[in-house]
């Protein structure tokens, strides 16, 4: 039996690939979509959790936030969280330093994911983009983020926040670290509403992408586990009360392609 961790250690090299093979390319629409709901203005600090290999939503990010492409610098691309110190005061320290400078910059997007494998590949794909500036690389838990309370304006998550162990914890660490005004999205697997197309959905998802996993990426197990995942995942209605449970007002859902994907956004209020 994998662990989540070992599961998007496996398949980290081909991840983007299998994306593209599994939704026929679709996921790029919805990535789109969901930055265009987004909108980010200039100087908009931004976290986006379960960034693994960064594919499309938080280069694509940085590119809304400051009109022009950025990337990874010797500076702000760093490999460590800002509190990787042993004790607490060093890690209180840390925090303290990171959200500083965040306030010292532009527009800004961190990158966090809790698998280092996904956030190599996530530097390499911007460094050969040629992004130099604007982004940051942290190894790190949505259950438990290693950034001060406040720290940052947007927060986002897409196609992550069903492999963390504890949801509820993701969501209210996502409010936590959110500024007053701060807005939370999520893009999301969800539940296709009309049963006949969920049964034909279904029948793609268990018979076909395992074999995908299996012919493009050697892996059967971790993909079959990420069809499985999806379906114990909370549909529509469930999450928003989730969302509202941390704390979140205005809370909304849009579905994309008839519920196979879902948008849901919150603000800190």
């Amino acid at each position: 039996m994998y662990t989540v961790y070992e599961v998007f250690e496996n398949v980290a090299k081909k991840y983007d690939l299998m994306n593209d093979a599994m939704s026929i390319g679709v996921h790029r629409l919805w990535k789109d979509h969901f930055m265009q709901r987004l909108s980010p203005t200039p100087g908009t600090k931004l976290l986006d959790a379960a960034g693994g290999t960064a594919h499309k939503q938080s280069l694509h990010n940085s590119e809304r936030e400051t009109g022009t492409p950025v990337s990874t610098s010797s500076t702000d691309a760093t490999d460590e969280s800002p509190s990787s110190s042993s004790d607490d005061e060093s890690s209180s320290t840390g925090k303290n330093e990171w959200r500083k400078a965040l306030d010292e910059q532009g527009s800004h997007v961190t990158v966090c994911d809790i698998n280092q494998p996904m956030l190599d590949v996530g530097k390499q794909k911007a460094l050969r983009k040629g992004y130099k500036t604007g982004i940051s690389w942290v190894q790190g838990n949505a259950e438990s983020l290693p950034f001060p309370d406040a720290s940052f304006d947007a927060y986002t998550i897409a196609f992550g926040i069903r492999n963390c162990t504890n949801v509820q914890k993701v969501l209210d660490e996502a409010y936590r670290v959110l500024r007053r005004g701060g807005r939370f999205m999520c893009l999301e697997f969800s539940q296709v509403t009309n049963p006949v197309l969920r049964s034909l959905y279904d029948s793609y998802s268990f018979q076909v992408i395992p074999v995908m996993g299996q012919v493009i990426a050697n892996d059967w197990k971790s993909y079959q586990y990420l069809v499985e995942s999806i379906r114990q995942f909370p549909n529509q209605e469930g999450f928003a009360a989730m969302i509202r449970n941390s704390g979140f007002r205005m809370v909304t859902y849009e579905n994309l392609t008839f519920g196979v994907a879902a948008i849901h956004s919150g603000f800190k209020l």
